[in-house]
């Protein structure tokens, strides 16, 4: 007995280690992730290749029957089992015998629904419990899954609207869709409040809801407000794990959005995380330093100050340190956090620890979000992250490193005080019957303050409706201004400012070249790196990305998306239309992006900015996501690993960490201008 405990002791180590810790600290051997599957019997891949066809021609069916019609647009519910299985089946990614029985199971369920909605009706919109649900992604088309859990007493069109909590999952490198799917149809989670309806999102599979998975939350949540009548004003974001560390940047980037935030557990930055979990001290290079203040929450903690949140943490568990670290990051800005821990308890909720987060976040909630606060405090390192309640961050003075502002109103004058630092330009925007009343005069003084400059600026008050936007900017001299900025040069904004990672955040194309690269091994370069890109989207974001080659691309390509371009001028049609608009020399014998000419046929550039075709999207040259599979091993990795634009140099082949060599790279300036002495 005591040899197979022994035993079982080590095969629950290895499983540990396989997951992450440091065995996985070796960039050369990198296991995948995801694992391979098992195999899958011949007879059970007949049946359930059978299934999927009929599932197909149902919803085949569906779009002809629904052509045109308002229950049309509910076919990803149904889109969201086939494309699932369909996943699973085609890249091997079936993990436990047991998944086999649950397809077939999704699989009948998405034909039960598929004969409702032929016929315009759409029943489990309307019924309680557990809801699994899909919607289509702005960002690559593709059809993601999420869950419900609709509290009982449900009525649909009713005038009640509800709370709603969002839980974001832990690490599981084995969660296909089929696996979440299973889950969400049968398991209503750990936390599910009365009354209140409960959104599992699956974060497009194992990134702590970073990029596309971040973006995910907020596209799963106006899917189901279509259908839900939801309180804005009491919308939660909780999660554990790798759940509690996506819900730690969650509420540091948008604490003027949500009512109240717990999170358990996790990581809330990389460098401290690494040497505690990972046993790994990481050195990050100029860029990198700069970018970990994207996901590095304790940058971020003075936003702590705008929205209730309650930790949680196992007293036992080494992923206390995130909560641990959050404390010290807030009471660096004044303030103290609430920490609850589980006595003797490791990697999981204590029961009292448990109901005492409850009793807390039900007790904000009652509450609820104040409307329009007297006060907004907030600070921000991109302008990916500019709006806090009624303030919005236009224009900052350098791109990541911290902008902070303090605006309040008076309630017996008409008069906004509003202390700033590294900030360019604001927007003041109250919804219509927002406004107080001391804002609704002819003119509102604005004083703004910054050390020892201070400027007074009149503008016109509040419409009759309680509504009022107001926007001002600082000039070169320090001084504020109201209005926008003048000249036709395009600025870093907000959705607009880079880096390369932020252009697979909204909707984008890939552009592939017809024609051959100037220098056969550039051509090399550009195949192998857009093939494992493509690949890896899958992988990692569980989409297809977008396809097109450069002859195909239409104008309203260009008019909806970002272009996501590769290959070089003679090879790519597009990029021979925009080279000479990129701000640098690209010819057959140099690229000079760096200011530094190099030779062509070694070096290629890879780089963001605002598409000449379209000043309103990005273009991106020969990159996609900048992490790469070393990173995938712990998700405290998965930050940004490339800025704005970089030169690689091709003779370095590229690995599990980079592309190939990193000759030079750095950030456009505010104007996307090369800054000067780069």
């Amino acid at each position: 007995m005591n040899r197979l405990l022994r035993s079982a002791a080590l095969l629950l180590l290895a499983a540990t280690l396989r997951a992450d810790g440091p065995g996985d600290n070796n960039p050369v051997k990198v296991r995948p992730v995801p694992p391979p599957g098992i195999a899958v019997p011949e007879d059970t891949r007949k049946e359930l290749a059978a299934e999927l066809k009929n599932l197909a021609d149902d919803i085949s069916r569906v779009r002809a029957a629904q052509a045109g019609k308002p229950a049309l647009r509910h076919l990803p519910d149904v889109q969201v089992f086939h494309e699932a299985v369909r996943t699973a089946l085609e890249h091997g990614e079936f993990f436990d015998a047991k998944e086999f029985a649950q397809a077939k199971k999704l699989m009948a369920m998405g034909r039960e629904r598929a004969g409702h909605l032929a016929q315009g009706k759409t029943p489990w919109l309307a019924a309680p419990g557990l809801v699994p649900r899909g919607y289509a992604s702005a960002i690559d088309g593709s059809i993601q899954p999420y869950g419900l859990v609709v509290p009982a007493g449900f009525v649909p069109g009713g005038a009640h609207r509800y709370r709603l909590d969002l839980w974001c999952h832990g690490r599981g490198e084995k969660l296909s869709e089929v696996s979440f799917l299973n889950q969400v149809a049968n398991s209503p989670g750990q936390f599910t409040p009365p009354g209140a309806i409960v959104l599992h999102l699956y974060g497009r599979y194992c990134n702590a809801n970073k990029f596309a998975g971040e973006v995910d939350a907020f596209e799963a949540m106006a899917d189901l407000r279509k259908d839900y009548p939801v309180d804005d004003n009491r919308v939660v974001i909780r999660g554990f794990s790798m759940g509690g560390a996506a819900c730690w940047q969650f509420a540091v980037h948008y604490p003027g959005f949500w009512c109240a935030a717990a999170p358990g557990a996790g990581f809330a930055e990389t460098p401290e995380f690494l040497k505690v979990f990972q046993k790994e001290e990481i050195k990050p290079n100029a860029w990198e330093r700069k970018l970990l203040g994207w996901y590095d929450c304790t940058d971020w903690a003075a936003n702590l100050a705008m929205l209730p949140t309650v930790a949680y943490s196992g007293e036992n568990d080494s992923q206390k340190q995130a909560a641990d670290i959050m404390e010290k990051a807030a009471a660096a800005n004044g303030l103290r956090l609430t920490h609850i821990i589980g006595p003797k308890t490791g990697h999981s909720y204590h029961p009292a620890a448990k109901a005492e987060v409850n009793a807390r976040i039900d007790a904000i909630v009652a509450w609820g979000r104040e409307k329009a606060p007297a006060m907004v405090r907030f600070t921000t390192r991109t302008l990916r992250y500019a709006d806090c309640r009624w303030v919005r961050v236009t224009g900052l003075k350098t791109h990541w490193e911290p902008g902070h502002v303090l605006a309040s109103y008076e309630s017996d004058q008409p008069l906004m005080e509003v202390d700033c630092r590294g900030i360019t330009g604001l927007e003041f925007r109250f919804a219509p019957g927002e406004a107080p009343v001391s804002l609704c005069a002819r003119t509102v003084t604005v004083r703004f303050r910054e050390g020892e400059v201070k400027t007074q600026v009149e503008v016109p008050g509040a419409m009759t409706d309680r509504s009022w936007t107001a926007s001002f900017h600082k000039n070169a001299e320090g001084h504020w201004h109201p209005g926008e900025p003048k000249g036709d040069s395009p600025r870093k904004k907000p959705g607009l400012q880079g880096p390369i990672d932020d252009a697979f955040c909204s909707s984008f194309i890939v552009v592939r070249p017809t024609g051959k690269a100037a220098h056969p091994k550039v051509q090399e370069w550009v195949d192998a790196e857009l093939a494992r890109f493509l690949k890896e989207w899958r992988r990692q974001f569980r989409g297809n990305a977008r396809v097109v080659d450069d002859a195909n691309l239409t104008d309203a390509d260009i008019a909806s998306h970002n272009l996501v371009v590769w290959g070089d001028p003679a090879g790519n049609s597009v990029l021979a239309r925009v080279k000479d608009k990129l701000g640098f020399e690209w010819s057959k014998e140099t690229l000079a992006l760096s200011g530094k000419p190099l030779p062509a046929a070694g070096h290629v550039p890879a780089l963001v900015r605002p598409n000449p075709l379209n000043p309103g999207k990005y273009i991106v040259v020969n990159s996609g996501p900048t992490y790469r599979e070393y990173d995938y091993l712990n998700n405290a990795r998965q930050i940004p690993r490339l800025p704005d634009w970089a030169v690689i140099d091709i003779s370095v082949a590229p690995d599990a960490r980079r592309p190939g060599g990193i000759a030079a790279a750095g950030f456009y300036d505010e104007r996307w201008n090369m800054p000067k002495g780069e």
